[in-house]
């Protein structure tokens, strides 16, 4: 009997631990002096993770890779010109981000991009069974200045004259 009722146990905990399902990526990058946002996201995202019990176990360690090859603005002239005069300037194809230090509403990014790695605090929701988070990167913390510079004389009348070098992440995990 006590070996029926810890199997049963055993399958209930499996049974309830969550799972990161789909991830999404998403960018607020400015332009103008009117501080003009243009936002996209990655099409290719991966995240290992492990099951966990709860939000705060599921996003402790959880790492995704973005390949940047797959920036997606809505506007394919666009993406072309973020890879080749921002992204492929500094050879960047991936940028890592971990998630660690995992609070209430809090949450630290460990991201790596262009040989650097930075801890970017992120604030962060949970509503349903989706997590969202925000926070902003200065492209300057990761020497992106030469890429940013590229990409503001590729615009630069779209831009007037200027792109700014913070930008806002976010990303979205729906889990079950």
């Amino acid at each position: 009997m006590k070996k029926t009722l810890l199997a049963m146990l055993f399958l209930a905990a499996s049974l309830s631990a969550l799972e990161i399902q789909h991830t999404t990526v998403k960018f607020t990058a400015f332009k103008t002096y009117a501080k003009i946002g243009v936002s996209g996201v990655f099409d290719k995202v991966v995240v290992k993770s492990t099951k966990a019990n709860n939000v705060k176990s599921l996003l402790s360690n959880a790492v995704a890779t973005i390949d940047t090859s797959s920036v997606n603005s809505g506007n394919k002239g666009r993406d072309i010109k973020l890879v080749s005069k921002f992204f492929a300037v500094q050879n960047v194809k991936n940028i890592k981000a971990t998630l660690s230090n995992v609070q209430d509403k809090s949450l630290t990014a460990t991201i790596s991009m262009n040989g650097r790695t930075l801890v970017i605090p992120m604030s962060y929701t949970v509503k349903g069974n989706v997590v969202k988070a925000k926070g902003t990167i200065d492209l300057g913390d990761f020497s992106m200045i030469p890429s940013l510079k590229s990409l503001n004389k590729a615009c630069y009348v779209l831009h007037k004259g200027k792109t700014w070098q913070d930008v806002v992440i976010y990303f979205s995990i729906e889990y079950k």
